[in-house]
């Protein structure tokens, strides 16, 4: 599954840079992240959407902020997915025990992202090497992403400090993902967890 997987890691990615820029932007006391728990995810699509997630598993849990995770993971996908690719992106936070829609501010939150494709070559530009673990195992961070099915072994991560906005604070959170091109929904994905952090 090169292509969920590479596209889900990469975003990850992304949204570190893109996390720790905003604290700054929007002039508040960032936090720093110090774990995560309660990792869980499930595919959120339609039974014919081309890309699927098969299996994602990641340990340890609490996974430490800064730490090294493992994972593996399995899916496929049964079209090329090819710039533009958009992700629509919904952050959900528990209140009150009532979830409550995080608004898109400076690109983190609820945020529509017109083109993927463009946010991966900007953080990874061509032709740099994709990061570990991508580049050992020949998985691409770049569009066009091939259909197939693909995997990735059982692999280290290694995980550095992230600051978080003021107003991202500890809590459960849940977060859905949507893949899409030319306004056809190719995939979707739901996480759940819980962040823990730290005031600087």
């Amino acid at each position: 599954m090169k292509s969920c997987f590479s596209v889900l890691i990469a975003l990850f990615v992304t949204n570190c840079f893109l996390l720790e820029g905003s604290s700054h932007l929007l002039g508040r006391k960032p936090s720093k992240l110090t774990k995560v728990l309660g990792f869980s995810w499930q595919n959120c699509g339609k039974p014919d959407d081309p890309a699927n997630l098969k299996s994602l598993d990641i340990s340890p849990d609490p996974i430490p902020i800064p730490g090294r995770l493992t994972a593996d993971a399995k899916g496929t996908t049964s079209v090329e997915l090819a710039s533009p690719l958009s992700v629509n992106v919904t952050v959900e936070r528990e209140v009150a025990g009532m979830w409550v829609k995080i608004p898109c501010l400076d690109e983190i939150g609820s945020c529509h992202y017109p083109n993927v494709c463009d946010l991966l070559n900007q953080l990874i530009p061509p032709p740099q090497d994709c990061p570990e673990p991508l580049h050992t195992y020949g998985l691409p961070c770049h569009c066009p992403f091939k259909a197939g099915d693909y995997a990735l072994p059982s692999s280290e991560i290694d995980i550095p400090d992230v600051e978080l906005p003021g107003w991202l604070t500890n809590g459960k959170y849940r977060v859905e993902g949507i893949l899409g091109s030319s306004g056809k929904e190719l995939g979707c994905l739901k996480i759940s967890f819980s962040l823990h952090s730290s005031k600087n």
